[in-house]
């Protein structure tokens, strides 16, 4: 066992005036109403590319793999109740959403190694090959993380779940993932960051105890604010993609359930998160599947020849921040939809705080790669994409003890050493 644990993705003031008092209720009132304004306003442009978008075929094929499916059985049930089994003493019940995705796997696997109970869900959707997917998976599952088959829109699953296992707390990392391909499909945004988000907090917000939920933000949700590092201080109203817009609305959502429900709700803003098992989609690792396969590699530039440059953090540093952040989160106030008390609620940077222009990244996986990419230069098409983030974490290494130590070079040398190993046994395997 811990073998295979070890190949597991890791990671009192002076009297004040009425009308002090009256200035400030206005301005407590002004703000509310710039909440609502803000939440209205995004939840109104959301809609209304829903309701533009044709539906895609994938995700229809997806949605009728998902009716189709069984669930709920004796057997099934009884690997729901031993995966949420706790071994230490002081020990969690976690429910990690997007589980066979690339953070919620390292996530999971971190949580079972410290002897919590950690039970997955996930719906293995096409965005990248689910092949990659199920291998995580098989990992988890090997080390006694059950991952359920299934959707965080589909209420009755998760109403079973909550009926199974008395989650303290919930880990929601699924999500639809990606910048550019919004410009695709932004149905399947709404689908799993709007309405999935909502699903899953009208689960939580009704189960008796409430869990506490953490979830994934996104560093996109800066969108096109100038002002570096970013702070959690900053404003977030304008965002450049679709998928920012969907991650900002999900923080406005989360905020009116904390507020109306007392859900316990702890954001998490990542920052262009690196590393093994990581999504393909990603910079770092097509790069690398390309300059091995010789094929030229795009790298953009901004305006003026600027250069782009990401806050790249390692997988590891992502993962001891989300797992702070859940030991911190403070008991949900609500029961069974009634609202008891105020709530936690916290959003927090976790980054690297280390912008590395995209050039200095490919000059790295040439020295590890031992090969020189075909490097073709373009400007940075308007697709949503922003050319500098950089996390200011000083919030974070307050209250979560958050403190990154893995640079770019030794992340990118652990990420290549997996993918030359991973990339063997897939075609050792194609050839059996």
């Amino acid at each position: 066992m811990s073998q295979h644990m070890d190949n597991i993705p890791s990671t009192p003031g002076k009297f004040k005036s009425d009308k002090y008092h009256y200035i400030y209720r206005f301005r407590s009132h002004s703000s509310i109403a710039k909440l609502v304004f803000w939440s209205l306003f995004f939840f109104s442009v959301i809609c209304f590319f829903f309701l533009l978008s044709p539906s895609s075929p994938s995700a229809d094929k997806s949605r009728r793999v998902l009716e189709n499916s069984t669930w709920g059985s004796p057997e099934w049930e009884r690997k729901v109740r031993q995966s949420a089994h706790v071994r230490s003493g002081r020990g969690h019940t976690v429910l990690v959403t997007g589980a066979a995705g690339f953070v919620g796997s390292h996530v999971s696997a971190a949580l079972k190694r410290r002897g919590d109970g950690v039970v997955g869900l996930d719906n293995f959707n096409n965005y990248y090959d689910p092949e990659l997917k199920r291998h995580r998976r098989d990992l988890l599952d090997r080390a006694g993380v059950f991952v359920v088959d299934g959707d965080i829109n589909d209420a009755e699953l998760l109403r079973k779940l909550f009926d199974l296992v008395e989650f303290t707390h919930v880990m929601h990392l699924a999500a639809q993932a990606g910048v550019r391909y919004a410009m695709q499909n932004p149905k399947s945004y709404v689908n799993s960051n709007i309405a999935g988000l909502v699903n899953l907090l009208e689960v939580c917000k009704s189960a008796d105890p409430q869990p506490a939920i953490i979830w994934a933000s996104s560093s996109s949700v800066y969108g096109l604010n100038s002002k570096v590092p970013f702070s959690e201080k900053d404003r977030t109203d304008h965002p450049a993609s679709l998928y920012a817009a969907t991650k900002k609305a999900g923080e406005a959502i989360a905020h009116t359930y904390n507020h109306i429900y007392g859900l316990s709700i702890t954001g998490l803003r990542f920052f262009t998160v690196y590393g093994p098992w990581g999504r393909p989609d990603m910079a770092y690792f097509f790069f690398t599947r390309d300059i091995l396969k010789g094929k030229p590699i795009t790298i953009f530039e901004a305006p003026d020849h600027g250069s782009v440059a990401r806050d790249f953090t390692y997988i590891d540093d992502i993962v001891k921040g989300c797992l702070a952040a859940l030991d911190t989160a403070k008991k949900s106030t609500g029961s069974g939809g009634k609202k008891k008390g105020a709530a936690q609620f916290r959003i927090f940077n976790l980054g690297n705080t280390s912008p590395v222009e995209v050039g200095k990244l490919v000059s790295i996986l040439e020295k590890l790669l031992k090969v020189k990419a075909k490097r073709k230069v373009l400007p940075m098409p308007r697709n949503g994409d922003v050319q500098y983030t950089h996390a200011n974490i000083s919030l974070a290494q307050r209250e979560l003890g958050y403190k990154p130590t893995t640079d770019l070079e030794l992340g990118l040398k652990k990420f290549v050493r997996w993918y030359i190993s991973y990339q063997s046994k897939s075609k050792k395997k194609s050839s059996w």
